[in-house]
């Protein structure tokens, strides 16, 4: 049987996750093997039953927050190296040959855009549509700048053409992409739209998102993908879902911090509600947090709907769809251009309630928490969602296109 090779980011939970849902739904159709270079989440991926390669070189804890820092637009140092690049393109152009496989799978994998072409192989990336280059070239606002006003409009708008210049149009992606490009034979990553920009792109998004775009050649919409956590809802979820309390779920994925996640904590504490929340990650000996707030390891969320009253989340794709499939009105807090986005369009729908990350100790945000808990329209706004969500199965979507391309 032909072989596809996926490689996510596998510190990324949502992405790890949402590679491993396509490679559930493309099972039958070819041989999936995985490979990743960092560990966090590569368990899952063999809980799932699938083949994993441990790759080098990997990472290391400062280079990790390094880059999540520049994906954030938080820092202009990237992590990626002449030497790293090189060597990451060249384990898995080997691995492409050596495995035979016949199309080759991305979630955020940036050599991938190098070694798949040099192998002349499809390279198919499912991916949310903000910050790709259709999205950057047509959206009149960003959401740099927050407000309905005429000055925040125009401001946001002045901030979404600089934006638009330097993403698409200027040579900014990091030298060794342009180098390690030149070296395999293919044609340079310059700017940093052509970075994430693949053979196919497949767009995890719901109709309305795409509302007043045009997808140029190359892109189509396949629909939602977010993860289905293998195992079973734990004793204490059930019981906090069975107090009087409402139970408010705090999800800050892989690109939270843990700054953000005690102030998040302590600001529930303050409210009449249960907190469950998987960030443990995040804390360290010696935190403290308010006794209705627990700690969690991760959850299967989205067996979870009718168990909570509201979340607050990072705004992360993955986290943001569980939400809205299960009806759960949620406050977002976008770390990045992306995750802005996703939380704006929820706010926008009605399902949700944007804060800055910045204003979390604020009474802005305990506000958002009791609204989303308590106002009416923002529940049926997230029933609406949540119907709307049950036609889409975007990874079985995408083992479709997959599946269409092995074939030709």
């Amino acid at each position: 049987m032909t072989t596809v090779l996926f490689c996510p980011v596998t510190f990324n939970l949502a992405e790890t996750t949402r590679m491993i849902q396509v490679a559930r739904a493309l099972r039958g159709e070819a041989d999936i093997v995985f490979m990743g270079y960092e560990h966090d989440y590569v368990q899952l991926i063999t809980d799932a039953g699938f083949d994993y390669r441990a790759c080098e070189p990997a990472w290391s804890d400062a280079e990790r927050d390094q880059a999540i820092a520049f994906d954030q637009g938080r820092s202009l140092r990237s992590p990626f190296t002449d030497a790293l690049v090189r060597a990451r393109v060249d384990v898995e152009r080997r691995l492409i040959r050596s495995l035979d496989a016949k199309a080759v799978v991305t979630g955020s994998n940036l050599t991938s855009f190098i070694s798949a072409r040099a192998e002349s192989v499809p390279l198919f990336y499912p991916v949310p549509f903000a910050l790709t280059q259709p999205q950057v070239a047509q959206a009149s606002r960003q959401g740099f700048v927050r407000g309905s006003g005429r000055v925040a409009r125009l401001a946001d708008s002045l901030a979404t053409r600089l934006f638009r210049w330097v993403y698409n149009g200027l040579p900014l992606a990091p030298r060794a992409f342009t180098t390690a490009a030149k070296e395999n034979g293919v044609p340079p990553l310059r700017t940093v739209a052509s970075l994430i920009t693949a053979d196919h792109n497949l767009l995890t998004e719901m109709p309305w998102e795409l509302d007043g775009f045009e997808l140029p050649p190359g892109f189509q919409r396949i629909g939602p993908i977010f993860a289905h956590i293998d195992a079973p809802i734990p004793s204490i979820a059930v019981e906090l879902a069975a107090a009087p309390e409402p139970l408010v779920y705090l999800g800050l994925g892989s690109s939270g911090n843990r700054a953000l996640a005690l102030a998040a904590a302590r600001a529930l504490g303050s409210l009449a509600v249960n907190v469950i929340a998987p960030i443990g990650h995040y804390l360290e000996p010696g935190d403290t947090l308010p006794a209705n707030v627990h700690v969690t390891e991760l959850l299967p969320v989205h067996k979870m709907g009718g168990m909570l009253d509201a979340a607050v989340l990072h705004g992360g794709q993955g986290t943001v769809q569980t939400a809205c499939a299960t009806g759960v009105p949620f406050v977002g807090m976008g770390l990045q251009p992306e995750q802005t986005w996703h939380v704006r369009l929820c706010e926008e729908r009605g399902n949700a309630i944007a804060v800055p990350p910045k204003h979390v100790s604020k009474p802005e945000f305990v506000h958002a928490v009791e609204r989303v808990i308590s106002d009416p329209a923002i529940r049926r706004a997230a029933d609406e969602v949540k119907r709307a969500y049950q036609g889409e199965d975007g990874a079985a979507a995408a083992a479709r296109v997959i599946a269409a391309g092995l074939r030709t």
